[in-house]
């Protein structure tokens, strides 16, 4: 692949990873669906995108995934889409990758994985810088927005490390998005009396499913064909910071001293950690 082509698709990838955080919080933050509803619009739209895809583009139409896998996106979705009630796009974007990037490292250790000094300082920074962000004050997130956010990041950490051995991605996501159906179907149901949603609410959430995530996700495996998984780690840096600037943008949303101090701890630590990578050998 093409050097000019892997950064074309891989900026565009970075902005639909930003786009789910601006596109759940403009749902969600006007109240124009519930969080139950905008988690299995999303999750079914994604389904029907990335199947139409496989349709269009395979003559092999087996599912991959599993349901360990469906799970945990499952249980990412979910926990993402009732963060953003009350987390700030840019807010949830940092939670979000700092606990993802946290979960693979952490579990990278566990598993017997050595850091040099630079990156156990990364680790720290980072970690700092998440710590920071939610320590209580008057400039501090919902508790319980942030506690849900990090907890969708682990989740989402869980399904990426459960995807690292998939022969095939592409076709694992789409047996994952599809298994998750049914957990989606249940998690609506659990929350019927709060149920309500106008139609932009179900645009925002389609937009959510079937763009920014299934052709989102789609993208994002043909541009890791060119890049190294340093660049791959790297170039996710950028995600919280166009969140930021996006929820400014179509929500009015302040960056506040705190975010912009925490993003630097966060981003920067975890940077140190993947720009020493292959140095603790």
């Amino acid at each position: 692949m093409s050097r000019t082509r892997a950064f074309v698709l891989t900026t565009i990838t970075m902005f639909a990873f930003a786009a789910n955080s601006v596109l759940c919080r403009l749902a969600l933050a006007r109240d124009a669906i519930d969080p139950g509803s905008f988690t299995l619009v999303r999750i079914v739209s994604g389904v029907a995108m990335l199947w139409a895809l496989v349709a269009l583009t395979r003559r092999d139409h087996a599912v991959g995934g599993s349901w360990r896998g469906a799970f945990a996106l499952f249980a990412y979705a979910a926990a993402f889409s009732f963060a953003y009630i009350s987390l700030p796009a840019g807010v949830g974007a940092l939670l979000l990758f700092g606990a993802v990037q946290a979960t693979m490292i952490i579990t990278g250790l566990a598993r017997g994985e050595r850091l040099v000094s630079l990156q156990w300082l990364g680790l720290a920074l980072a970690l700092a810088g998440l710590a920071a962000l939610v320590a209580p004050g008057v400039a501090a997130p919902p508790a319980a927005g942030a506690a849900l956010m990090l907890a969708a990041g682990i989740a989402w950490g869980a399904y990426s490390l459960l995807g690292r051995g998939a022969s095939d991605a592409f076709a694992a996501t789409a047996g994952n998005f599809l298994r998750a159906t049914p957990f989606a179907i249940l998690l609506a149901a659990a929350t019927a009396r709060g149920v309500h949603a106008t139609a932009p609410g179900l645009a925002y959430a389609v937009l959510s499913g079937a763009v920014a995530s299934g052709l989102g996700y789609t993208l994002w495996y043909a541009a890791l064909r060119g890049l190294t998984a340093a660049q791959a780690a790297s170039v996710q840096l950028s995600v919280p910071v166009i969140t930021a600037i996006g929820g400014a943008l179509a929500l009015g949303e302040t960056i506040t001293a705190r975010l912009g101090a925490s993003s630097v701890a966060v981003l920067g630590g975890v940077a140190l950690v993947i720009a020493n990578r292959g140095a603790a050998d």
